[in-house]
């Protein structure tokens, strides 16, 4: 914690100094290129199976504490962006960070974002970036206030929040389409593994026709083992969202992937998530959202089967009411639920198929 605490103080005291301090060599436009931006976001959760090391389940790597206060992202970012050199850095700290960076060493896991760009063509909207980048697969993301749902979906969940690598992208100048392809490091990972010098790669198609909808197709091939065992694994994300009038909008998205069984196999373990989100607002201070969703890994590829299930075969559904305090702070309460086929859940010490628990966050960012 005194790492971590000293980091965030070293980047707050940076961003202020470079945000306050007179520069010679800046412009008035040149200092509106540079940004500083916060978001906080604490939560409790209960869980009703009443998990006595307040851990609620091994497959949520967000908002996964019962019964206790907690800090599920305390990030700081500063951004720069003067249409031909752009670059992001966000230090982190919180639940989230301690469950979807515990692979990564030291100081590695408080970092959220941390990038360099350059556009390379004078006329198109042409750019390269490298780094470490949020993950181009998803409809969701670790900010909370961004998403229609409380808590992330079993598919956001289960595949990355962020990526580390360079990707080249491309943007229409009518801003339509967005095309990019990506060179990974791995499956969320900001080290490789040892052992591994698979290239991964990585593929996006955004479409926009208008303000109403988007559909998006993103991809990742690539071998998230040591070399020795190699399993390649082929991974495809879909989803539209679409605005049916000013009050209610639609989120419905489809992953599927593949994975060898073993090296040089002929032979591939499936998943598969279908996911519908909806979201209905009322008014400009009341926002409800509906999820359901379904997880299908009956080969334990993601999410190994546990109490002597065979594999996660699994249904979830919830409800959100979100209150809008003001124009940058949200105040949510959502109830979810799972059931599944076998009974890879705890309760009172016994197996059972099923799952419920509620949990409220509120977030602010400046």
């Amino acid at each position: 914690m005194r790492n971590i605490r000293t980091i965030l103080l070293l980047c707050i005291i940076t961003c202020l100094l470079l945000a306050t301090a007179p520069s010679y060599a800046q412009t008035d436009s040149s200092k509106k290129d540079f940004n500083i931006t916060a978001y906080a976001e604490v939560f409790y959760a209960y869980d009703f199976a009443k998990p006595q090391d307040h851990i609620r389940q091994p497959f949520l790597y967000a908002y996964n504490r019962h019964n206790t206060f907690s800090l599920h992202l305390g990030m700081i970012k500063a951004n720069y962006d003067n249409d031909k050199v752009r670059g992001n850095l966000a230090l982190m700290a919180g639940t989230y960070s301690n469950d979807n960076m515990a692979a990564e060493a030291g100081v590695l896991k408080n970092i959220y974002e941390a990038n360099v760009g350059v556009k390379i063509s004078k006329k198109e909207n042409v750019w390269i970036d490298a780094g470490v980048l949020p993950s181009h697969i998803g409809w969701e993301s670790a900010v909370g206030k961004d998403c229609p749902t409380l808590t992330r979906s079993i598919a956001a969940e289960n595949s990355p929040y962020f990526e580390t690598g360079a990707r080249l992208s491309y943007t229409s100048h009518n801003n339509k389409w967005y095309i990019a392809g990506l060179l990974l490091n791995g499956w969320q990972r900001i080290e490789r593994v040892n052992g591994n010098h698979t290239p991964a790669f990585g593929q996006q198609l955004t479409y926009k026709p208008n303000d109403q909808v988007t559909i998006n197709s993103s991809s990742f091939i690539g071998n998230d083992k040591p070399d020795s065992i190699r399993q390649m694994r082929y991974f495809h994300d879909l989803y539209g969202q679409f605005s049916i009038n000013e009050s209610i909008s639609l989120t419905l998205g489809f992953d599927i992937g593949a994975e060898q069984q073993s090296k040089g196999s002929s032979r591939y373990n499936i998943w598969y998530t279908p996911n519908v989100i909806a979201s209905i607002r009322p008014d400009e201070k009341w926002n409800i959202g509906l999820r359901a969703e379904y997880f299908n890994d009956k080969n334990g590829v993601i999410i190994p089967g546990s109490n002597g299930a065979e594999g996660f075969r699994t249904f979830g559904y919830s409800m959100n009411v979100d209150r809008l305090i003001t124009d940058n702070c949200i105040w949510r309460m959502e109830a979810r639920g799972f059931n599944s086929k076998d009974r890879i859940f705890m309760k009172d010490g016994r197996a059972t198929n099923s799952n419920f628990f509620v949990t409220s966050s509120l977030a602010i960012s400046f």
